[in-house]
């Protein structure tokens, strides 16, 4: 069978939404991986969405906490509000009592990948901050530490990531992710992609 990798994410205004999708294409760039891009629920109704001036979802289909237990490995995607997840993520994961309660994901490797506005906004501390849901779910933090190699060490240009995962700088929201910062959450995906499927052949052997 197929080791099953969800990229589960909230984006407001695309940012990481267009890391998501490359997260997708690197885990499922790993022979035996099926990857499959996942939202959460928004939690602010369209007037107010449409007075933020965010643009409209996009067609990835809308997760429940119950179909988390059908992946053998994860990667979560967010933006940052203020140094932590956006609340629509945390909402979505407020609503995983019932799977804490079974421990129905411990075990289960997963990677953290995030947007913010500017340089000092958290790109550390929010992949930092949301550790602590996946250890109450048993889940296996894996960052991806400097295996990107010399991108982890760029200095001339502005890149969004650290060692907890992939990362993009959303500025005023007329900045996109950049090539250099697609190919990292390209990497991540595949990085985790690779460790989901050991640690399935490991348990199935």
């Amino acid at each position: 069978m197929a080791t099953k990798v969800y990229i589960v994410y909230y984006s407001m205004y695309g940012h990481v939404e267009k890391l998501a999708e490359e997260i997708r294409k690197g885990a499922a760039s790993v022979e035996g991986v099926e990857a499959k891009l996942w939202q959460v629920p928004e939690t602010l109704p369209e007037e107010v969405l449409s007075k933020m001036s965010a643009p409209p979802k996009s067609e990835s289909p809308i997760i429940t906490p119950n179909e988390l237990t059908e992946a053998d490995g994860f990667v979560f995607g967010f933006p940052t509000r203020f140094g932590m997840m956006a609340a629509q993520f945390k909402a979505f994961l407020d609503a995983t009592g019932g799977l804490w309660r079974t421990q129905s994901l411990a075990g289960k490797p997963a990677g953290i990948f995030y947007s913010t506005g500017s340089q000092g906004g958290g790109q550390e501390t929010t992949a930092l901050t949301a550790i602590t849901q996946l250890v109450h779910h048993g889940m296996v933090f894996v960052p991806i530490g400097y295996t990107f190699g010399a991108g982890m060490f760029e200095m001339e240009n502005v890149k969004g990531g650290s060692p907890y995962g992939a990362g993009t700088f959303a500025g005023d929201g007329s900045r996109q992710p950049t090539e250099l910062e697609l190919q990292q959450a390209f990497h991540q995906g595949k990085y985790i992609a690779t460790i989901t499927k050991k640690l399935k052949g490991s348990t199935t052997a």
